[in-house]
């Protein structure tokens, strides 16, 4: 423990955008640097959230209501925080998550319709002020993230099996999400090869958080 706080960075975007492949990544720029840092994900990262996330991305499409889907991610999201998170930041680790609040905001504001506003105050309720240090945004044209994604082993989740209006409508909400919060959050294209994403989001760490991570 070196008694200085961990820095907590999300990396966010639509289907097929490479956010675990950019988790990866990084974690390894990290390593090299020697610095101290956990990898999680959500829905999910600590042994209750993990349940939930079962039970949100398995089966049918219409499984859930947008006002169902919204409550469980938050109940996930508040256990991961309190278990993981926080105590991670707390002993000096950075935390790389892939999806965080944003993806609840996108999916089921942006995505499924449910007010912004609403899910705004559930954050506050769960979360009070919590938030990353940096968000970094993948984007990338929905055709090709959903081609990426069908390319990948395994059935696809009920998520990615709504229609494309759907994805489109996440992308959007991504760009508008950054464009409202451009101290917090750095959009990456996502388009090019995996190396060069990296390198975007290495730059981007660097000039937002002040820190130089070698490849």
């Amino acid at each position: 423990m070196n008694g200085r706080r961990g820095r907590f960075i999300t990396i966010e975007g639509g289907e097929g955008a490479g956010k675990s492949t950019q988790v990866g990544l990084l974690m390894a720029s990290f390593a090299k640097a020697g610095i101290a840092a956990r990898a999680t994900r959500e829905p999910g990262g600590s042994v209750n959230a993990e349940a939930i996330r079962r039970l949100l991305l398995e089966g049918e499409g219409d499984r859930w209501d947008a006002a169902g889907e919204a409550l469980l991610l938050y109940a996930a999201r508040r256990d991961h925080v309190r278990n993981v998170i926080e105590p991670c930041l707390a002993q000096g680790e950075w935390v790389i998550c892939d999806r965080f609040a944003d993806s609840t905001l996108v999916y089921q504001g942006y995505g499924r319709g449910l007010p912004l506003d609403a899910l705004r105050a559930l954050h506050r309720f769960a979360l009070g002020d919590f938030a990353p240090d940096l968000t970094l945004i993948l984007d990338l044209p929905v055709e090709e993230g959903l081609r990426r994604a069908a390319n990948r082993a395994g059935d696809p989740d009920r998520f990615e099996r709504l229609d494309i209006a759907f994805h489109q409508r996440l992308r959007h909400g991504f760009q508008t999400t950054a464009a409202a919060e451009p101290d917090r959050c750095v959009v990456i294209a996502a388009l090019e090869q995996a190396d060069a994403v990296h390198k975007a989001i290495l730059s981007a760490i660097e000039t937002r958080l002040g820190v130089r991570v070698p490849e």
